[in-house]
């Protein structure tokens, strides 16, 4: 009989406002917030194909890890770091049988695109699609933020789980009823034109960055919560202009929130992405958004299309990486 083998793959992102307001309880303590996020041709992937044994065979390909237990039970008992995103996984899906896993990501690490939390749903849906347990977008973003939160020991945001799950540009709403996503009906190909992904080559920690911000608002930080309010007011006109596919109007919104992040927690932006922001904008961009929690991994730079190839000049010329990414749906 020929091996079943499960094969899936979920895109990255880049969130183009809001980030940090998806961390609970941040959007409730500023009011009903908004996200606002593009999933991009940087994939994650998984190939999963059951055994009829015990024995589970795991290949992390990013990490050049490759390992053969006999059991379920001497993969979640042996503790080499290599398998931190894993076991938790495993723990969750009892299965009763052996397989072989096979992860890979194309994201940096530490890259600010939610690189880990996209490799969260591929596993997700490969398992689910195997138990023939089929799960609610819904119900995959509230497993992968508590399956990271054991795993980073630190409170998630859930906006990076809905452009992994169901792709597209997406305003993710927050309220008391807690995150709901809507894919925004528009057409993309302008906004590729002018969006370019660069690397600054330093690994940058979400959670840590996150914490700091979470601490100071619930200790009811007055400048820390202006900050919050005036990035979900950014948010709100960013969702705005894309819902009209006004895209001129984002290069200010950038600017603006890039102002509002550095003031926000001085960790959000390193030597790096204050030498990326300076050379693109003398190069002819328009702006400059740092990605994720900041602090380093990729930042969104907007230009126009006649001055792309000169950012692009001046971006390596400096050392930095400029990822072959577009948007997807």
């Amino acid at each position: 009989m020929k091996e079943q083998v499960i094969k899936v793959q979920s895109p990255t992102r880049v969130d183009l406002s809001g980030g940090t307001l998806d961390c609970w309880p941040l959007y409730l303590l500023v009011g009903n917030c908004e996200t606002v996020n593009l999933s991009i041709s940087i994939f994650t992937g998984v190939e999963l194909t059951p055994k009829n044994q015990d024995e589970i065979e795991l290949e992390i390909s990013d990490l050049g890890y490759r390992k053969v237990f006999a059991s379920r039970r001497d993969l979640l008992r042996c503790d080499e770091k290599q398998l931190t995103l894993i076991k938790p996984h495993i723990e969750y899906w009892d299965v009763g049988q052996g397989f072989r896993l096979k992860t890979w990501s194309q994201s940096p690490v530490g890259g600010g695109l939610g690189g880990s939390s996209s490799l969260c749903i591929s596993i997700l849906k490969a398992f689910s699609a195997w138990q023939k347990q089929k799960l609610s977008v819904s119900e995959m973003v509230l497993l992968s933020s508590n399956i990271e939160a054991k795993i980073l020991r630190t409170p998630t945001g859930t906006q990076d789980y809905f452009p992994a799950a169901r792709p597209g540009l997406s305003v993710i709403e927050y309220s008391v009823e807690g995150p709901r996503q809507k894919l925004l009906d528009v057409n993309l190909d302008s906004m590729q034109k002018k969006l370019l992904l660069v690397y600054t080559g330093k690994a940058h920690h979400s959670g840590i960055n996150n914490w700091e911000v979470l601490q100071k608002s619930i200790s009811g930080d007055r400048h820390t919560l202006e900050c919050l309010k005036e990035i979900a007011q950014i948010s709100k006109e960013v969702a705005r202009e894309c819902e009209g596919q006004n895209w001129g109007s984002l290069p200010e919104l950038f600017r603006r929130e890039y102002k509002a992040r550095t003031a926000l927690c001085a960790s959000f932006v390193s030597p790096e992405i204050e030498q990326l922001n300076e050379l693109a904008l003398q190069a002819g961009a328009e702006a400059v958004k740092i990605c994720g929690a900041g602090g380093g991994g990729c930042v969104l730079v907007w230009c126009d299309e006649n001055k792309r190839d000169g950012v692009v000049q001046a971006c390596e010329k400096n050392g930095f990486q400029v990822l072959p990414a577009h948007p997807v749906k």
